[in-house]
């Protein structure tokens, strides 16, 4: 420790003359005190070193008051004059000046007691006596060399072991001389000679400066360490030696700030400022400077110094005496310095001990409270100042000078730079980006939030508000932030930190403390990780969570799943990482490039996902893959759709909460959240949200997650190769139903499948988006009549349905295919179903549901029907009536009649356009002429009596009479309930009608009618009476009920109400009108209109004459040609005569 060299013996007592250079622990002393130390000095002849000859008698050294006159003479002070008097002339007593230079040539004298005081044998064999206990306890001092200084030097570096209390006050004493001055330091003045001159750290020559100036030369080689460590340029660099005794110096004046001279004289106002009554020792003060280091009343110099120092700490834990002696124990305990694959300079490094022990206390060890005090102290540190990690000032130079320049303060730069790292404000450098991340490893600011001082502050108040429950320093502190990300209690400065720290934990599934401690054993099992303090290379960023959460959503069968406890946990951080895209690492790495092609305006939380999803066609393959596995996992767990999750918390609580509160969530909350997509408590934000994954689910089956796993079999047996949702849809429904026609007897899809393709075929029947083709096709058409519908409750369709005459050929086609689909299963027809819901309560309980139509339309007419249900239910018979096709019911009844009767239409149809009821108008003719087969006699019948009442369901009659109607029954049209007015008009105004068409389909209806009275209403309901007193024994049909009344009529002993008097009297004159108008259409026409007639007794008569009249001439002729033939020679004749005599004549 002391300059190894001989000198002449000194006396031990001179040792307190320094007290007068340097108070020892820190004594405080007031304004006008005087210290007085009175000593006996014998001092022998001037050596060969030039040291004074001798000075005899008592010193007295004395701090005399502040408050001087203004004769004031330096000599004349009681504390300066005997030294005066002894050392300097008589003549200069008068000039202070004279005086000030007097003493300044005696330094010398001073510095040379010092360096003999630390050097003499005799100075060695009393610290033999004082300290004998300790010298044999410590092995390394007892075998020391003696006479030479070694042991007193042995004995400072070991000081901290000295329980002695004698012992350690004389080499505490000791310390604060050898320290008072680098040239007293044993070694360092021959170890650093070189370093010293290079680095222009000022002379070695004895005397040269100040003592208080010499720390500045220790002081100055700390810097040029630090310098050569962050690789500055024009750094030098310092030889091997060098450098350790500059780091031993800094570790022996780790406990006492008096110690280091340069740090003490730059911090001595500083330390009354902020630390006034912390006392020295055992590195107290400077920990205490260190934590007002960023006060604004901190000087520069100081904080200057405190940076030094803290970057030496930086390298050389030792360096920091309170961390090295409460961490001790453990580092000891858990090898922290044992890894012989590290250079020892690495093991000494701050980083290497705080990932050490954070890695026993990650793995469950104990470590002692006072060591992770001393952690939690030092992690902040790091956080606080991004230049204590070298790393950083080298490799993010420049991303420091162009976008964090000036803000050097309370860990503002260091979350500058994550700001930079997530790509906020532009490109980092990858090495950047790597010691970013390992400071954030070594600070591990994930287990106590405190120790990021910048998103403490910023986020204080949103942790007093919503956070307030959590214990304070809890690691779910962080946790709870990121819950209340986006919301109204987050403040916008927490917010940016908060994400700023959360790239960065999000890149290391170890940073998360709760994760680690619940998934390392499954981390270690599944994914092959490290202990927490190694790294792997080969490692991408987020590897291991991506690991976790797809082990996370494993059923049994795949096996090798995740523990409970670690699947909450992987659930947790997948639902808050999912509030921005950059919190994924995988995502990130992959979709950079779409992300901006793509995606660049999408700025608000979570569209840059939604974004993705809406692009996944467009996406490059490894992009692509992560977004669709992503998807997959929202389709089974949609909670990690935290936004969407926060916008439906109504619905879910009213609807949704049996489903919401299950831990393991199978895609049921998502399909409770569809069904009830349309109730009052359903908001916009979520009724968007919920559509728009429906829109993301149709890309590809895997991202329904219960159709995927009801399905996935069926899939591969019956529809492989096909991606798509809506396509594997249409296929296995394709399946089912070819299946159901068939009428096989086991059906190909299973029953699992069949039950899930049901609810996605419902899903799918509410927004014409859910069916791509379709929209698709239609877009156009949507874009010109249907500008101002919302999609929702299938809005759209109904538009377009109400428009088809309008639609393009290519919609229309595809429209025709949908009605189709929509009439063999009503239950897939969304308005009807949603209009018509109560009334199906009521009337259809248990009808089956692909006669649910059928049912409605049987009870249509009830007074208990809900007038919409109603007013629903006619339109569809509207549209049922204007192609056969779309009548499942009539369809089958009637397979024979139609290619019997009206193969002539079915020749000019088409496969995508409807017959506008022409196959049902020539139905109805033949039902007229009683032709039909009894099954499809009894579906034209029905069809008949409802377009009797509403002319609307006759398609030909508003074909041909729209402009008829318009024109002679305005009023019976308008109204709203359709009771058989404007059919009744039409046949009224019949000699009015001009257009022969519309015409000729009302003669139909006048026929139609004459068949049955049940398909003439407003006759029917007039009669109704009359049919049950007079014609209850006839059955209905055929015209049988309708002869009946018109011999009734005849009758002039039967009495009919006058009101069915009437109408058969109005009937009679129409078929008369008919009769006129109508031409007849065949010989079975004719003799229709022949019996009906009035005067068919004439008629007949005159048809009987002419007959007569016509065999009669026959005869005449038949005689006159056989004579003639007969005398024709060489004719042959083959007929007998007419007449051929009697055998017998």
């Amino acid at each position: 420790m002391a300059v190894c060299r001989r000198v002449p013996p000194l006396l031990l007592l001179l040792m307190s003359i320094v007290l007068y250079v340097h108070p020892i622990r820190g004594q405080k002393l007031p304004n006008n005190a005087i210290v007085k130390s009175v000593v006996s000095v014998d001092v022998p002849a001037q050596n060969q070193g030039g040291v004074a000859a001798g000075i005899n008698g008592p010193v007295v050294v004395a701090l005399p008051p502040r408050k001087r006159t203004s004769g004031w003479k330096l000599a004349e002070e009681g504390a300066c004059r005997d030294d005066l008097t002894r050392l300097c002339p008589k003549h200069s007593w008068n000039n202070n000046l004279a005086v000030l230079e007097c003493l300044q040539d005696k330094k010398e004298l001073l510095w040379n007691y010092k360096l003999n005081l630390t050097t003499d044998p005799k100075f060695e064999s009393v610290a033999v006596e004082v300290c004998k206990t300790t010298i044999n306890d410590i092995k390394e001092c007892a075998t020391e060399e003696r006479g030479k200084g070694y042991l007193v030097s042995c004995l400072v570096d070991h000081r901290s072991n000295i329980t002695e209390y004698q012992c350690n006050q004389y080499i505490t004493k000791m310390t604060s001389i050898v320290f008072s001055d680098y040239r007293l330091i044993c070694g360092f003045m021959d170890k650093c000679h070189d370093d010293i001159n290079t680095l222009h750290c000022g002379s070695i020559s004895t005397g040269e400066k100040d003592v208080h100036s010499q720390g500045e030369v220790i002081a100055c080689l700390e810097k040029g360490l630090v310098r050569e460590a962050e690789e500055q340029p024009g750094a030098h660099a310092i030889r091997d030696e060098c450098k350790k005794a500059i780091m031993r110096v800094a570790e022996l004046s780790s406990d006492d700030f008096h110690l280091d001279r340069y740090l003490y004289f730059s911090c001595r106002e500083d330390r009354e400022r902020f630390c006034e009554n912390t006392a020295a020792g055992e590195g107290r003060v400077y920990k205490c400077l260190f934590n007002h280091k960023f006060e604004e009343a901190m000087s520069e110099r100081c904080r200057e110094a405190l940076t030094t120092r803290q970057k030496l700490i930086a390298q050389d834990y030792k360096v920091s005496y309170s961390l090295a002696k409460a961490c001790k124990a453990d580092l000891r305990k858990y090898r922290c310095s044992m890894d012989t694959n590290m250079p020892r300079a690495r093991e000494a490094r701050l980083s290497y001990l705080l990932l050490c022990l954070e890695s026993a206390v990650h793995r469950g060890r104990t470590v002692v409270g006072e060591c992770q005090g001393e952690m939690l102290d030092y992690r902040r540190m790091l956080m606080e100042d991004f230049s204590l990690s070298p790393e950083i000032v080298l490799h993010c130079r420049g991303e420091i000078e162009a976008h964090c320049s000036g803000l050097h303060r309370k860990g503002r730069t260091l979350h500058c730079l994550m700001r930079v790292g997530r790509g906020d404000m532009a490109a980092i450098d990858s090495l950047c980006q790597k010691a970013l991340q390992t400071l954030i490893q070594e600070a591990d600011p994930g287990a106590d939030y405190r120790i990021d001082r910048a998103l403490n502050e910023a986020c204080e108040s949103v942790i007093q508000t919503a956070c307030k429950h959590i214990r304070n320093g809890d690691p779910m502190i962080l946790s709870c932030l990121m819950e209340h990300l986006y919301t109204e209690k987050m403040v916008e400065d927490c917010e940016h930190r908060l994400l700023e720290l959360q790239y960065f934990i999000a890149r290391d599934w170890k940073l998360d403390p709760i994760l680690y401690k619940k998934c390392q054993g499954d981390a270690s099992r599944l994914c092959h990780t490290h202990g927490w303090n190694e790294t792997s290379e080969l490692m991408p960023p987020g590897a291991i969570f991506s690991c976790l959460y797809r082990h996370a959503y494993r059923t049994e069968e795949q096996g090798r799943r995740l523990s409970r406890d670690c699947k909450v946990e992987v659930q947790r951080i997948l639902h808050q990482r999912a509030l921005d895209v950059k919190l994924d690492p995988e995502l990130q790495t992959h979709c950079m490039t779409d992300l901006g092609k793509w995606c660049s305006e999408k700025t608000e939380s979570g569209q840059e996902l939604e974004c993705l999803q809406d692009h996944l066609e467009d996406l490059v393959a490894q992009c692509r893959d992560v977004v669709g596995n992503l998807t997959e996992l929202e389709s089974e767990d949609i909670q990690i759709e935290t936004l969407l999750m926060r916008a439906c918390e109504p619905v879910i609580q009213s609807h949704c909460h049996e489903v919401a509160d299950n831990q393991i969530d199978t895609g049921d909350l998502m399909e409770c959240l569809v069904q009830n997509k349309h109730q009052k408590e359903m908001n916009d934000k979520c009724a968007v949200g919920v559509t728009h994954f429906q829109l993301v689910q149709i890309k590809d089956f895997r991202f329904s997650y219960k159709f995927k796993m009801a399905c996935k079999e069926d899939v591969l047996k019956l529809c492989p190769n096909i991606k798509k949702k809506v396509d594997v849809v249409i296929c296995l429904s394709t399946t089912v139903r070819n299946d159901t026609l068939q009428d096989t007897k086991e059906q190909r899809v299973s029953v699992k499948c069949r039950k899930q393709l049901r609810v996605e075929e419902l899903e799918m029947s509410e927004d014409i988006r859910l069916e791509p083709e379709l929209y698709d096709s239609c877009k156009q058409d949507i874009g010109r009549l249907c500008q101002n519908v919302a999609f929702g409750n299938a809005q759209v369709i109904e538009c377009l349905k109400e428009n088809k005459r309008q639609l393009t050929q290519r919609c229309h086609h595809r429209m025709f295919k949908l009605q189709e689909v929509e009439m063999m299963d009503p239950e897939l027809d969304y308005q009807l179903m949603r209009v018509c819901k109560q009334m199906i309560r009521r009337f259809c309980t248990e009808a089956d549901a692909k006669n649910m139509l059928q049912c409605l339309k049987q009870n249509k007419n009830s007074e208990l029907m809900d007038p919409k249900c109603k007013q629903m239910i006619t339109k569809r018979q509207i549209t049922q009536n204007t192609d056969y096709r779309l009548n499942p019911v009539l369809k089958k009844s009637c397979k024979a009649d139609i290619p019997k009767f009206c193969q002539s239409i079915l020749n000019k149809a088409t496969g995508d356009s409807e017959l506008e009821g022409q196959v049902v108008s020539c139905l109805k003719l033949k039902y007229a002429d009683q032709r039909l087969s009894p099954d499809c006699e009894d579906q034209i019948r029905v069809i008949l009596q409802e377009s009797a009442l509403d002319y609307r369901l006759d398609p030909q009659l508003q074909v041909h009479c729209t402009d008829e109607i318009s024109r002679l029954c305005p009023e019976e049209a308008a109204a709203q309930e359709q009771t058989g007015q404007v059919e009744e008009c039409l046949k009224f105004n019949l000699l009015k009608i001009k257009v022969e068409g519309c015409k000729k389909e009302v003669l139909n209806i006048l026929k139609e009618s004459k068949a049955d009275i049940f398909v003439d209403p407003v006759l029917h309901t007039a009669c109704a009476l009359d049919i049950k007193h007079h014609c209850a024994a006839i059955p209905p049909g055929r015209g049988r009920q309708m002869s009946c009344l018109m011999e009734a009529l005849q009758d002039k002993r039967v009495r009919l109400q006058p009101e069915c008097k009437k109408r058969l009297q109005d009937r009679i004159d129409m078929w008369s009108y008919a009769a006129k108008v109508a031409p007849a259409e065949g010989f079975s026409d004719l003799a229709m209109q022949v019996m009906t007639s009035p005067s068919k007794n004439y008629i007949l008569a005159m048809i009987g004459m002419g007959v007569c009249v016509l065999f009669l001439f026959g005869l005449l002729c038949g005689r006159i040609t056989k004579r003639v033939m007969q005398e024709l020679p060489g004719v042959a004749l083959n007929c007998p005569p007419l007449t051929e005599p009697h055998r017998g004549a």
